[in-house]
């Protein structure tokens, strides 16, 4: 079968043949099997985030150079929200610098609001208005930070790293993975400053999210682990908000364990996050991790996808409903991996429907998400270019799908 043109399988083939590998020695290298390698290159087969992961780091390349990202943008619309990250990147690089004097932040009152604000565009994945808004936001932040001492100046840090989270997603969604982890190293900065241990464990599970994308699978399991061990004493009362970190880590763990093709770990870290969800009993938001039934329900299906088992993702997804409340951040990545696990299941219509659902949930989340072009390519070489997925192509921006 010839190889498709663009996509990840163009990308991965390319890289491969500039390393001097062959399918066989790329997929020693990187773990997976042979034909899983051919498969993906020539479009047969969907190119998981762990086997991606695990093919740059077997080629030592970057993970957005395999993805193609960030994806061109077109339309006027898209060089507006691709035109926030230059200021944003100023201001990350200016993190330690004394502002400038013009620089007036507003009161602590006033700044706590407008960092609610930005993590509510966050969860909402409203992209060109969180990333018109962070890089004052984030000056000013700095400004109060260098104007304050004391608890005051704990309470600004605080502030700045909420706000350094939600430009590491901003940057991350549109495909500015240096960015991100950039943003990302920003936030462990600013937390270890505020005072608050669980704010510095949240920045444990940030870094650790960049070491499972760079297939450091073994490295994030052991933080992780170190993590939960420093607030074993306070879960073990009704610290809410203790519970929810511990939650998230084992989470975060379990897409670790899932990545290694550890289905085994990966369900036991889900088991221990489903415990602490029900013992809170409603879905919270402690530091903006969106932790609670909800989420960890979410997370099932993803970890059945992510363990390349569709038929399970869907069996997992049918045993709960989305809830209104539920942030467009989290219920549209559900609709994106519904899909992934329709594709890997191959209901091919139930898969485009999911994709839709995504695509009305959190627009933005899905134009720019490597799934969802993923998916797409998979589907549309499957398809005629006239159907749904052939408009989904589109307003995607997949070319040659």
């Amino acid at each position: 079968m010839d190889q498709p043109e663009g996509g990840i399988a163009h990308r991965v083939a390319e890289s491969r043949k500039l390393a001097g590998l062959t399918q066989n020695q790329l997929a020693q290298r990187a773990n997976v099997s042979a034909s899983l390698v051919r498969k993906v290159e020539q479009g047969r087969a969907p190119a998981s985030p762990a086997f991606v992961s695990a093919v740059a780091r077997a080629l030592n390349t970057g993970v957005a150079d395999l993805l193609g990202q960030p994806f061109e943008h077109r339309s006027r619309a898209e060089h507006r929200i691709h035109a926030t990250i230059p200021p944003l990147r100023r201001e990350l690089a200016a993190y330690t610098i004394p502002p400038d004097e013009a620089i007036r932040p507003r009161s602590m009152k006033e700044l706590a609001a407008a960092v609610a604000q930005a993590s509510k565009h966050r969860h909402a994945v409203n992209l060109d208005a969180l990333g018109a808004e962070l890089p004052g936001l984030l000056a000013e932040l700095r400004a109060q930070v260098w104007n304050s001492t004391g608890a005051e100046q704990e309470r600004a840090y605080w502030l700045l790293a909420e706000a350094y989270y939600a430009a590491s997603q901003a940057a991350y969604k549109l495909g500015y993975i240096d960015l991100a982890s950039l943003a990302v190293d920003r936030y462990e900065w600013a937390a270890e400053r505020s005072g608050d241990e669980l704010a510095v464990l949240v920045g444990h599970y940030q870094r650790a999210g960049e070491m499972i994308s760079a297939a450091d699978w073994n490295s994030a399991l052991r933080l992780l682990e170190h993590s939960r061990a420093r607030i074993e004493d306070r879960i073990r009362g009704s610290d809410a908000p203790a519970i929810a970190v511990w939650g998230n880590l084992h989470l975060k763990s379990g897409l670790a364990a899932a990545r290694s093709g550890d289905t085994a770990a990966a369900d036991a870290h889900w088991n221990e996050a489903n415990e602490a969800a029900q013992r809170l009993g409603a879905d919270r938001d402690d530091y903006r991790l969106c932790f609670g039934p909800t989420n960890v329900n979410i997370w099932s299906v993803g970890l059945a996808v992510e363990a390349m088992n569709g038929t399970e993702a869907i069996k997992r997804a049918e045993r709960f409903d989305i809830p209104p409340h539920t942030q467009r951040e989290r219920a549209g990545h559900h609709w994106i991996d519904v899909a992934r696990g329709f594709l890997l299941h191959g209901d091919h219509d139930k898969a485009t429907r999911s994709l839709y659902k995504a695509k009305e949930t959190a627009p933005q989340q899905a134009k720019y998400h490597p799934m969802v072009h993923e998916t797409i390519r998979t589907l549309a070489r499957a398809r005629r270019r006239t159907d749904p997925v052939a408009r989904l192509a589109a307003w995607a921006g997949v070319q040659n799908a």
